[in-house]
């Protein structure tokens, strides 16, 4: 079904492959994990090996996303997470990459739209990357593993998230790179687009029910101002 511009009045954006270059962060762990033994692939550099590994471990990566949700295990797992950001093992402040073009398309966005953040992640590190990119005041709500009983697939962020924006659910757009985020909207009564900048693949994300598929969020503006 082609997506239904007039329909929207706001938007829903995941964080992960969406907002912040997720594929980029673990290429450059893979690269850094990979030199030491740099001397076993062409010219000496481990990079397009890494890349492809990404690649390979993409849609795998999909699938055990929404193992937690299953198991009713996510908001633990989130929390797991947060502590290790708290405690500085994971990514620390200033660190996370930003998906080329979305600070211009979410400036775009924003006289239009009422936007909200609605993401599996944990709120510290949500905000983490917020904070990098000064990006919260383009957002009126950040739904993260936390903020509802159940996080993505489950309807329950959506529809916070557009309580919060004052419209209903059926008038929001999801914007999202995996079949989670699109399996999410399908619940909630959302459109959604699936971006080709992070984890998921043209095909599943078609599968799933994902109204249109763009290669970037950057090119949003384009679809939704006619730009």
């Amino acid at each position: 079904m082609p997506l239904d511009i007039p329909r929207i009045r706001a938007l829903c954006f995941d964080v992960d492959g969406t907002l912040s270059d997720t594929d980029d962060q673990f290429v450059a762990k893979f690269v850094r994990l990979l030199t030491p033994f740099k001397f076993l692939f062409p010219e000496k550099n481990p990079l397009s090996f890494a890349r492809k590994l990404v690649m390979f471990t993409e849609a795998p990566g999909n699938f055990l996303m929404g193992i937690p949700d299953k198991l009713h295990i996510d908001d633990e797992i989130a929390a797991v997470g947060d502590y290790f950001f708290r405690r500085g093992h994971r990514q620390k402040a200033g660190g996370f990459l930003l998906i080329p073009g979305v600070t211009e398309a979410l400036t775009k966005l924003n006289p239009y739209f009422p936007m909200s953040v609605v993401s599996a992640r944990g709120g510290r590190s949500t905000q983490i990357f917020l904070d990098q990119y000064h990006l919260n005041p383009f957002f009126k709500a950040i739904a993260t593993a936390h903020t509802c009983e159940y996080t993505k697939p489950y309807p329950d962020p959506i529809l916070w998230a557009a309580a919060q924006m004052g419209v209903s659910s059926e008038e929001c757009l999801m914007i999202g790179d995996t079949t989670v985020d699109i399996r999410a909207a399908k619940a909630a009564g959302t459109q959604s687009v699936g971006v080709l900048c992070g984890f998921g693949e043209e095909v599943e994300l078609r599968e799933s029910g994902a109204d249109l598929i763009l290669q970037s969020t950057a090119q949003l503006p384009q679809v939704l101002l006619g730009e």
